[in-house]
């Protein structure tokens, strides 16, 4: 309830004087997690006497609200204005109209005052606040005012801004407004991170369960003990401390997630340098297909993207075949006679912004009329899986604790997810049946799960496949049969001539199946597709194979009648083919030979 006088920017309900940062700070609201609300009830006159209270001061909020808009309508910032705010933010500190107009008020106060008086009013407003936050600990508007209160106080007191912090989350350690505002403390204050990782070490030794103190201490540990190479990593040194940290937790209480969340950063994912990797120039199409490391921006007029033909620049506009204004793959066509197949030492080189490199290739298969450059492909160079970025020695240590665990533990979901991502980041080709076996026992143990886990298990399958493709330098993928719910890292597919997708529950091929600018022809037979929008203008399709699907009606066959070198569709055991007129109808949208439309 509103007690005690609530004129200027503080009352005397404040027990601590913030400039000089003497007194005790009253206690927060507790926290509300998990606690069950208990009413009371009392007797009829105790209930007439609430009601009327409440009447009063509604009646006493309403005016206030009134009149402060009224000032603010007539350009009065003064003592008064921030009173009346005062009364209304006491009571609702969630109006962000009456913080901004509060702002307007002290900006205009604050004018030709000496640093002492400015000290004092933004020392008085950061008082009040604190009433604020007792009124409601989680109020968005009331934690921004602070910290813009904070940056405009001449001399802030930031151990007492940390104290604050502190007691706040002894309450409720689930306040992220008081986390966000903690860091933003130790960030302006230049506090020393080596308190606040002890600080996080404290509350986790009290609950293992508290999941904003780990995620806090992911953020203070690569600043306490940053690694001398890699940016935004922590040491070798202090990675060896937290694994030890963890493996308590995680032996204490397996089932807790917050500690899994934390061995999962810790063990890290590295992201590749943006560059180019693949480089495939089309002699015939007059067209150039470049594949980035990761998704990229590439602006209208090609500007980072430099394409030359004979060391001779050309001005073109880049697009992914996809759509879109991100993507791994960009593509542009060139003017006709630009490229000549006829020429084997014309060559073309792309390069990409500063220090993107650059690739270069020539025509190299005269009876395609392509040519193409690209990486040398290994595991981590292709696809940087999760948990590679640390050394094998690492990996192999903690696959071996959580084979202890599991062991003790072993329908522990958390546990067999980290296993096969641990399996998967030391050798995915090696262990793929160790790691598959993991995911199969995860599905049964988590089923409400199972279809992020088979789209995990389908990552898996697809990027195995491509690595086989690049060792044996082929140019062939075959997925039949394999339970592959998702298509993923389709821009390792923009070589491949034969795909096979045959037998996998695949709802719809999606427009990122576009990059495959060289398939020629593609099995997909007993899939459940029901769209196929991804072979829309696909511009080397010449086979494709869509028996026993679901394809309903002839939008769905739409994107086959852009494929302009497609020759053979085979569609029977699609509703659409049924029925009375049915393949009469496939038969008028797809202009191909009678015999070769089943």
């Amino acid at each position: 309830p509103l007690t005690g006088d609530v004129s200027g920017s503080c009352g005397p309900g404040v027990q601590a004087d913030y400039v000089t940062g003497a007194g005790k700070l009253p206690p927060f609201c507790t926290s509300m997690h998990g606690r069950v609300k208990v009413k009371v009830k009392g007797s009829a006159e105790q209930e007439e006497a609430k009601r009327q209270e409440r009447e009063r001061r509604l009646q006493q909020y309403q005016s206030a609200a009134q009149r402060a808009r009224s000032k603010r309508q007539d350009g009065e910032l003064d003592q008064e204005a921030l009173d009346l705010t005062a009364e209304v933010l006491i009571i609702n500190p969630d109006l962000g109209t009456f913080w901004n107009f509060r702002r307007e008020v002290l900006l205009n106060m604050e004018q030709e005052k000496s640093e002492s008086e400015r000290a004092s009013l933004f020392g008085g407003e950061l008082s009040f606040l604190e009433r604020c936050l007792r009124v409601n600990p989680k109020s968005y508007g009331t934690w921004h005012q602070r910290g813009w209160a904070l940056h405009r106080h001449p001399l802030p007191d930031w151990q007492r801004e940390l104290q604050l912090c502190t007691q706040c989350l002894q309450q409720d350690g689930r306040n992220f407004h008081c986390w966000d505002h903690r860091r933003l403390v130790v960030s302006e204050g230049g506090l020393p991170v080596e308190e606040e990782l002890d600080f996080t070490q404290r509350l986790i030794n009290a609950n293992f369960s508290n999941y904003s103190a780990w995620h806090y201490r992911s953020t203070v540990l690569p600043l306490a003990h940053p690694h001398p190479t890699l940016p935004r990593q922590p040491s070798p040194h202090a990675l060896t401390h937290e694994y030890e940290l963890v493996q308590n937790a995680v032996f204490t209480d397996p089932n807790d997630q917050s500690a899994w969340f934390y061995h999962r950063w810790l063990l890290g994912r590295a992201d590749r340098d943006e560059s180019v990797s693949c480089l495939l120039v089309d002699f015939i199409e007059q067209r150039v297909a470049v594949v980035f490391t990761r998704p990229v921006h590439v602006p209208a007029d090609g500007a980072g993207l430099v394409l030359r033909v004979d060391n001779r620049p050309l001005p073109l506009s880049w697009s992914p075949p996809h759509g879109g204004k991100h993507g791994p793959v960009w593509v542009c066509e060139l003017p006709p006679g630009t490229l000549n197949v006829n020429f084997p030492d014309q060559t073309v080189k792309v390069t990409w912004g500063r220090d993107g490199g650059s690739m270069e290739c020539c025509c190299t298969d005269r009876l395609r009329g392509e040519g193409w450059c690209r990486d040398t492909a290994t595991d981590q160079q292709l696809f940087q899986g999760d948990l590679s970025v640390q050394r094998a020695a690492v990996l192999e240590a903690e696959l071996e604790s959580c084979k202890q665990l599991l062991e003790l533990e072993p329908d522990n979901k958390w546990c067999l997810l980290t296993l096969s991502l641990l399996q998967w980041a030391l050798g995915p080709l090696e262990g793929e049946a160790e790691c598959l076996e993991a995911l199969a026992r995860l599905s049964a143990c988590d089923p409400l799960r199972a279809a992020h886990v088979a789209d995990l298990r389908s990552r898996l399958l697809v990027q195995n496949a491509v690595l086989r493709m690049e060792y044996a330098q082929a140019r062939v993928v075959t997925l039949a049969r394999k339970g592959v719910t998702t298509l993923c890292h389709l821009d390792q597919f923009l070589l491949i001539t034969h795909l096979d997708l045959s037998g996998n529950p695949l709802q719809n091929l999606p427009p990122a199946f576009r990059t495959l600018l060289c398939l020629q022809v593609l099995q997909a037979d007993d899939c459940s597709l029901e769209a196929i929008e991804g072979v829309s203008g696909l511009p080397k399709l010449e086979e494709i194979s869509l028996q026993d699907n679901l394809l309903s009606d002839l939008c769905a066959l739409r994107p086959l009648t852009l494929c302009v070198r497609l020759e053979t569709a085979r569609l029977s055991g699609n509703p659409v083919c049924g029925g009375e007129g049915g393949a009469a109808a496939v038969r008028a949208l797809l202009p191909l030979p009678l015999d070769l439309l089943t």
